[in-house]
Formats: structure tokens, sequence, C-alpha cells
């Protein structure tokens, strides 16, 4: 028989989805390829399959540079400010049953064909389950329940009745319970062996959906029910009753230690002499990597991403593109100090007298070696030299000390530099850096890596070990289980190389994700679910948290001065982003389109639409 066409309209009607037009399902069947034809051929279905894996990257990504700018993490350096202040309706949405047709059409076709043993049939099975319950999951976090159509392959024909194809919104627990049921059914018709460069679902892949969508579940049940005000529908499409958080955490703690106990993964710690290149490469190097779980590989030719080749600093950049943005200051500070928890960077005394510094890194000294692996700051070596980051000169003159600036890698008539070619300035200037930070996490060390003729084959980890830890240790803190929550949140810190917890509290755990997850696709989920998002973007000008800050050193040129030739560093909202970062009750779930309930009418709006 032959693949049957896939009607676009029919899925406006439906589910008002959109049909990619590089899908390898729907093309034309007379001109294309046959399901015979595609499920005949062992390799075919394989490639389908590596299709849906290309599908599937939603949310923040090193594909994405401006998705680090939206909210707490960096900001951007390229040309003007950024005018930007609310949340959009549909800020990460995902809404793909286009897709999950897909993945039905070729597990029906995976089910039936004759040319795979009953093992590859079984792992391909459960592979494209996992995909289909990681789109729920990405469509369930943003918008709370959605239609759940199970294994159906609709196909329509005209005059036919449509209301049989019409399905009502799930609740949000019941979303959730579907998503975790897969995971529970098909963990064991995967791998148990890592796979190569984590790109394929494994066994562990699978239990750490499972973990997160109950970690999900559980603090929506749990944090939105303690609200003033809770966020939610009549029919629970949106909003999980209170008494289910228990139950949530406990299927995510036992999911979270089935992947610690498992044995295949690790806190890497391959370098426990320099703790900051260790956490990089337990991010960012594939090789003999023991942390990483589950990954959007990338691979030259064809499959590279350009997050290195858009965000390396002018120094050390191989092309023309470089620093489209940077993280700030908010960031930066949330790292603890080894022996103090307390990250504000001192850059003033209690008189408010400059602090001086004989080198610009010194400021960073001591800090949770984990920025170091997180963020290029001031004099810290990228390649094997140092980044230097230098806004100006400072002068003392009239009883105040005054700020010399230039061009980017200008120097003064004594050849002292004034400013760096890396910035940071508060020019309009294209791609000079504006925060005083830039990214190492997932930056490229590879040469030419940071060319437009190779880009990088830099991975993304959506799943590592140190999620399973944090999860496990949050999961048992909301179990009341503060002694098991306490030692998992250590191994963290203690792999981290920072001072172990002597009690902890939820706020311990909200900084814990924060700094070990940063540019991972986690701050704008974890904030939502934890329903801090309101309170930590407030939009209230100059708060601390809602805007975002910069911190700019400078060279000390006054001779004579007993400090000519140190550093010092100000303070002050970013220039790229004069708005604080306002997120409003709406923002909680992504609205649903009116011309999606006018072709479904068993559709219902969210909260505040």
């Amino acid at each position: 028989m032959k693949m049957k066409n896939i009607l676009t309209g029919l899925f406006i009607i439906i589910f008002s989805a959109l049909v990619s037009c590089s899908d390898f399902l729907d093309r034309d069947p007379d001109t294309i390829l046959t399901d015979d034809q595609i499920f005949g051929d062992e390799v075919m279905i394989k490639s389908v399959l590596s299709n849906f894996y290309g599908r599937i990257t939603w949310g923040q990504h090193i594909d994405d540079s401006y998705s680090y700018t939206i909210i707490d993490e960096a900001s951007r350096s390229d040309s003007g400010p950024d005018t930007r202040q609310n949340f959009e309706d549909d800020r990460w949405r995902v809404y793909d049953y286009a897709l999950l047709r897909n993945l039905n059409q070729f597990l029906k076709g995976v089910r039936e064909t004759k040319v795979l043993d009953s093992e590859t049939q079984r792992q391909l099975e459960g592979e494209a389950r996992f995909i289909r319950a990681w789109l729920y999951f990405n469509m369930c976090r943003g918008m709370g329940g959605m239609p759940i159509v199970g294994d159906e392959v609709f196909d329509y024909t005209p005059g036919m009745d449509i209301t049989a194809l019409q399905y009502p919104r799930s609740t949000e627990a019941g979303l959730y319970d579907y998503i975790i049921s897969e995971c529970e059914a098909i963990k064991d018709f995967l791998p148990t062996e890592p796979s190569i460069n984590a790109a394929r679902a494994t066994k562990w892949a699978v239990l750490m959906l499972k973990a997160r969508a109950a970690v999900y579940a559980g603090s929506i049940a749990n944090y939105n029910n303690k609200m003033p005000n809770p966020i939610k529908t009549a029919g629970g499409e949106v909003g999980i009753p209170a008494d289910l958080a228990q139950a949530y955490y406990k299927t995510a703690l036992s999911a979270a230690e089935e992947v610690i106990k498992g044995g295949k993964y690790e806190l890497q710690l391959t370098k426990p002499d320099d703790r900051g290149r260790n956490f990089y490469e337990a991010l960012s190097i594939k090789e003999n990597n023991k942390e990483v779980i589950w990954a959007r590989d990338y691979k030259y030719p064809g499959q590279t991403n350009g997050f290195t080749q858009s965000n390396i600093p002018a120094s050390h950049a191989e092309d023309i593109d470089r620093a489209y943005a940077g993280p700030i200051l908010n960031l930066v500070e949330d790292f603890e100090y080894i022996n103090d928890r307390k990250g504000e960077i001192k850059i003033r005394d209690e008189q408010g007298n400059y602090i001086f510094y004989t080198n610009p890194e010194d400021a960073f000294a001591n800090k949770d070696p984990r920025l170091w692996g997180t963020v290029i700051y001031p004099g810290a070596i990228f390649k094997g030299t140092p980044v230097v980051l230098q806004a100006g000169q400072k002068y003392f003159e009239d009883g105040v000390w005054k700020v010399r600036t230039s061009d980017p890698g200008k120097s003064d008539d004594n050849n002292i530099l004034i400013t760096s070619v890396n910035g940071p300035n508060t020019s309009n200037n294209n791609y000079i850096n504006k925060s005083g930070f830039f990214f190492r996490k997932f930056m490229d060390e590879t040469p030419l890596a940071s060319t437009r003729g190779r880009r990088s084959e830099m991975w993304f980890p959506r799943f590592r070990f140190a999620e399973a830890v944090m999860i496990a240790a949050e999961a048992s803190f909301e179990l009341g289980e503060n002694g098991k929550a306490l030692n998992y949140i250590n191994d963290i810190r203690r792999r981290a190389g920072i001072q172990e917890l002597k009690t902890i509290t939820f706020d311990d755990i909200v900084r814990e994700y924060r700094v070990e997850f940063a540019f991972e696709d986690h701050r704008y989920w974890d904030l939502k679910r934890w329903r801090l998002a309101d309170k930590v973007w407030n939009g209230v000008q100059n708060d601390p948290q809602a805007q975002q800050y910069a911190l700019f050193p400078y060279l000390v040129n006054e001779p004579g001065n007993p400090n000519n030739g140190k550093w010092v560093f100000d303070k002050f909202p970013t220039h790229m982003s004069p708005y604080p970062r306002y997120f409003q009750m709406k923002n909680y779930y992504n609205f649903i389109n009116q011309e999606w309930i006018d072709n479904n009418p068993k559709l219902v709006k969210n909260p505040y639409q």
C-alpha cells in the first residue's frame, strides 16, 4: 500500500498544526516514496527516526544565542539597546501535532514491518515513543494539558464527520501522568549502554524524562496552590491538585535514584586540581564523557552550530562574527565564593571607596569554580591566552575618579590601552561586549570552530547526571527527607569544589539549579514551576533581579598614585537592557490561539486570556 498524503488542512481543522515541508513522511507518495519502500528498508527506517531527532530542538539552545538574553542570564551586544521588558504570550510555545502524527505513522510502520529483528524493532519503537513523550512534555510545560491522541493516525476523507477527530484538552495532571507512564512502559525497550555522542535515547534518558516530568508536576501541585490566587481552569487543563504533589515527588525521586544507582554515569571529576576546567569539560567535551546522558549533537559537515562563531571574543575570533551576546552580572553574582556564600563581587569598601586589584581576574578569585567553567570573566584564559576586557582608564581629577574611553582597541600616547578590542562599552558598536563577560560553557576551543565555513560540533546537553542528583535533592527535600536532600546537594557542591551545606532550604535548591545549569534551558522553566517567575522578574526599575546588570573593568592610569596600574570595577544596569524583565501572571501558561478553538471547539483557553 502507498503512504497516504497528510493533509495540512486536516490538522488545521483538528489541531491547527503546521506540516513541515521537509518531513520525510509528508511528501507526495507518487513522487517520493511509498510506505512499503520506507518500512521495507532498515536503513530508510532509521533515517526517518534520525529526522525526528532533528526536529525536537525547542526552548533555549546553542543555535540561538539571543534566547539567553531574554531572561536573567545574558544580554545582547549587537547594535542599539534591546527594549524588551515583557514576555510574549507564545514564548517558547511548542504545538506540533504534525510531528505527533508522523511519529504515530512511524510507530505503525515499525510494528508492522518484516525487515527488522525483534530487538531492533523494540528499540526503534522505544525511541519513537520517547520522542513523542518529549514532545508532549515540551507542550505541557508551556501550555498545560493538551489533547492526548495515543497511537491514532487520522485519515481524512472529504465530507466525513470531523467531530470524532476533535479531541479535548487533557488535564495538566493527566498529560504529565501520560508522559510518566510512557517512560515507565518503554524504559526497558532501550539500551542501557550510553549512546555515541549521547545523541540517541537510552534507558537513562527515558528515566530522566520521567524524573523531570514528575518533579515539574509535583512543583506545580505544590507551589501553584500556595499562591493567593492559584492559576487553574475549571476542567483542570491548568492546575494540579495539591494532594497529588507528594506522589509526584516520590516518582521523581525513584526515577532519579534509578539513574544515580545505575552505574553508567557520574558527576564527572577528571581534573580535581582544576575544578573550573573540570566543570567545563564535563559539559563540553564529548570524548570519554561520563556526565551527559542525552544531547542534541552536532557533527561536521552539515550539522554544526554557530554558538562559538557568534559569541567568541573579538581578540580570539577567526572570522568576522563575534560577541553577539554576553552573560550578565546577575548570574555571575549568584555563584558563591568557595568559603563565603555571598557571591557579590567586591568593588567598593564599606566607605564607598574603590577596591583596587592587581589584576582584573583577582576580583573573581576564590569564586565557585563553576563560574570559570561557565563564564569568561575579565582576564580569564580562553584557548591559552587571556581575554582582556577593559572599558577604559580611570584617572583622579578634582577629587573624583573620572573615565577615559576610546574606540575599541585604541591606546593612549604612552601606548597604554584605553578600551579593549573586546570592550565592554556602552556604544551602539556592533558585536562589542556590553556586559563585561563572555560565555564559556558550550564555547568550542577547537581550531576553526568560530568560522562560518566550519562552525562548531559542540553538543547541547538535554539531560545530564547532575540533574538526576538535583532532582533527588529537591524531591527528598519536598518529601521531608532533609538528610537525604542534604547529601545529594552536597554531592553537587563537592564536585564543584565549594563548601558543603549543614542545613538545606528551598532557596538553596533554587540557587544550585541556577548556577549548575546556566544556559541549559532550565532557569525559565524552573522559575515557572516554582511560581517564582513573577517575583524574580517583577518589572521594577533597578530591581536587583529584574534589571540586567553589567560589570565594567577599568585600568587605573594615574602616574604617581600608589594604585597606578591597578584595576577597579563599576556596576550598573546594562546599556543593552534598559528595562527590567516583567513576567506577568498570564505568562505562566502560553495562550491557546483563538483559531485553534474555532477549528476545534473542544479546546478551552488558558487563564488570563
